[in-house]
C-alpha cells in the first residue's frame, strides 16, 4: 500500500506524542491549543472541499426535550444493503431507507454505472434496477471518493469483472484504517488488488472457490459484509470464522437468504454459507432501525435532561450500553419487545427520565458486538460530562477520533486527551455556548451538536455535511422535542 500522506495537525501531533514519551508528561492546555488551531483551519478546508454551500447550525440551547421520536432505519445497514442490490439482475426495492448523504454517494455511484434507481414515495421507498452491463468504466469518482463504503463494491464486482478499478475510501477522517483485512478475506475468491500511486485500487479476479474456513484477523463489520457478498454468488459452501455478528451483518444475512442463498449462524462469530450461481429475482426489503441513532437520541435525553421517548429501539444492540448507564444511574422503563419490519430484529420503546449520573467506577471502552459499539463511545464523552466524577474514555479502536472529543472544551467540558485514543472527562459540566465547526467525524461531531443543546445560549456549529452523512432530518426531528435549531447556510 502507498503511504498515505498526514495532515499539519497529524504532524504535530506525533511530534507532540513523542515529547511526551520522552519527557513523561501528558498534554499541556498550550500544546492542545495548537493542535485544536490546526484543526480547525483543516476543518474549515475539508468543509469546503465536501460542499461549497456550506449549511451550518445555530442552537438556541439549556432547554429540556419532551415528547416521543421514532428510529430510522440504519445508516449502516442501508449502505450494505445497496451495495449488495449489484449482486441482484432483478429488482430490488429497500423500504423506508435511510435517506442520508452517505446513501446519496452510492446511489450516485451506482447511478454512475447504469443502475435505474428511483425514490418511489415520502415514504423512503428506493427502487434499484441494474443494466444489463455494469458500466464500470463510468463510474463516479467524485462520489466514490467520499464514501468508505465504496469498498464493499469489492466483493459483488469480483463476480461481474475479471478486471477493475475503485478509488481509495474516504468518508470520516479517523486515521489510518486499512483494507489488508477485506483483502485477505477476498483472496479466497480469486481476487487480487494492486494499488497503484494515482489513488486507485487495481482489481484482479481469477474466480474460485475457498478452499477452506476463512478466519478473519478482525471482527470487521464491513469487511464480514464484503465477504458474504462474494459468497453468495460462490456455488458450494463458505465458511467464515471470527465473522462479526454485528446489527448491519445481520441485515444483510436476511437480505441474502431472500435470493436462496442458505446462511447459518446469524448472530454469531462463524457463518456458514451456502451461495447461489445467480441471483435474478424481484425482492423487497426492510433495513432495520439504527442503534446508533437510537443511542444518540438517548444521549440528547440525559445531557438535556430530558423526558423523552424513544420509540423502536433495537434493543438487542443496545443492551450493554443500557447496562452502563443504568450503573452511572440513568432511570429508564423499557415496553414489552415486539418485531422490526425485516421480521428479526428485537426492537422496544424506550422512556428516559431526568437522571443525577455518577462517573462508572471502570473505564469506558469498545467490544465487537455484543459490547459497547465503536459508534456509540463517543456519546458517552458528552453523557460523562454531566456525570459527576471522572471518567476514563478508551477508543481503542481509531487512531484520531479521541482528538475531536476535546472540542467539548469549548463548551466548557473538562476533557483531558492523555494520547490519540484516550480522554478523561470531569463532570457535572456548567456548559456555556460556543461556536465550533465540525470534526471531519460524524459522531464526534453530533456529540458537539448535544453539548450545545445542553449549553444556555446561542451556539454554532459550522460545516455539518460530517453530521448529514449519517443523519436523516435531524435537526427538524430534534425540534419537534422543543429543542430550538435552525439551519443556515454560508461559511
Amino acid at each position: 500500500m502507498p503511504n498515505q500522506i498526514k495532515s499539519e495537525s497529524e504532524q504535530l501531533f506525533d511530534q507532540i506524542m513523542s515529547q511526551m514519551e520522552h519527557n513523561r508528561q501528558n498534554l499541556s492546555v498550550d500544546m492542545l491549543t495548537q493542535i485544536s488551531g490546526l484543526l480547525y483551519k483543516e476543518q474549515q478546508e475539508l468543509g469546503q472541499q465536501e460542499n461549497p454551500h456550506t449549511l451550518n447550525i445555530r442552537v438556541h440551547g439549556g432547554k429540556p426535550l419532551s415528547g416521543e421520536i421514532e428510529v430510522k432505519t440504519s445508516k449502516n445497514a442501508a449502505v450494505g444493503l445497496l451495495c449488495a442490490s449489484l449482486l441482484n439482475k432483478g429488482t430490488t426495492t429497500l423500504r423506508n431507507l435511510a435517506r442520508i448523504e452517505e446513501v446519496n454517494r452510492i446511489i450516485e455511484v451506482l447511478t454512475s454505472l447504469g443502475v435505474q434507481i428511483k425514490w418511489l414515495n415520502n415514504l423512503n421507498d428506493l427502487e434499484i434496477k441494474p443494466p444489463e452491463r455494469l458500466l464500470i468504466e463510468n463510474i463516479n469518482m467524485e462520489a466514490a471518493r467520499k464514501t468508505r463504503s465504496i469498498i464493499m463494491f469489492l466483493g459483488p464486482l469480483l463476480h461481474v469483472f475479471t478486471n477493475f478499478e475503485l478509488p481509495y475510501a474516504g468518508g470520516c477522517n479517523l486515521g489510518k484504517r486499512t483494507v489488508k483485512p477485506h483483502l485477505d478475506g477476498l483472496k479466497h475468491f480469486g481476487l487480487e488488488v494492486d494499488a497503484s500511486q494515482n489513488g486507485l485500487y487495481k482489481a484482479h479476479v481469477k474466480p474460485r472457490q475457498p478452499k477452506k474456513p476463512i478466519v478473519m484477523i478482525e471482527r470487521g463489520d464491513t469487511v464480514t459484509e464484503n465477504i458474504l457478498m462474494a459468497a453468495a454468488l460462490s456455488t458450494g459452501t463458505t465458511i467464515i470464522r471470527n465473522a462479526s455478528p454485528n446489527y448491519m451483518v445481520q441485515d444483510l444475512c436476511l437480505f441474502l437468504q431472500q435470493f436462496g442463498v442458505k446462511i447459518e449462524g446469524i448472530g454469531t462469530t462463524t457463518l456458514k454459507v451456502t451461495g447461489v450461481e445467480s441471483i435474478n429475482q424481484n425482492v423487497e426489503y426492510y433495513p432495520s432501525e439504527d442503534p446508533i441513532e437510537a443511542m444518540s437520541l438517548l444521549a440528547a435525553g440525559i445531557v438535556t435532561k430530558s423526558q423523552i421517548t424513544i420509540r423502536r429501539v433495537p434493543i438487542e444492540f443496545l443492551e450493554i450500553e443500557l447496562l452502563l448507564l443504568e450503573e452511572m444511574g440513568l432511570q429508564y422503563e423499557l415496553s414489552e419487545e415486539y418485531v422490526a419490519h425485516n421480521g428479526y430484529t428485537r426492537l422496544v420503546d424506550l422512556e428516559i427520565k431526568p437522571s443525577e449520573l455518577t462517573a462508572p467506577k471502570d473505564k469506558v471502552h469498545p467490544l465487537p458486538f455484543p459490547g459497547i459499539n465503536i459508534d456509540n463511545l463517543p456519546f458517552f464523552a458528552c453523557i460523562a460530562a454531566t456525570a459527576h466524577g471522572r471518567t476514563l474514555v478508551h477508543d481503542w479502536v481509531y487512531e484520531n477520533r479521541a482528538i475531536y472529543l476535546t472540542e467539548l472544551t469549548k463548551l466548557n467540558a473538562k476533557v483531558e486527551l492523555l494520547d490519540p485514543h484516550r480522554v478523561y472527562i470531569e463532570g457535572p459540566t456548567r456548559w456555556k455556548s460556543a461556536e465550533v465547526i465540525c470534526p471531519p467525524a460524524l459522531r464526534p461531531s453530533v456529540v458537539i451538536l448535544l453539548g450545545m443543546l445542553a449549553a444556555k445560549g446561542t451556539s454554532t456549529l459550522r460545516n455539518t455535511y460530517s453530521i448529514a452523512r449519517g443523519y436523516e432530518d435531524l435537526v427538524s426531528r430534534l425540534n419537534l422535542l422543543g429543542a430550538e435549531i435552525e439551519i443556515f447556510g454560508g461559511n
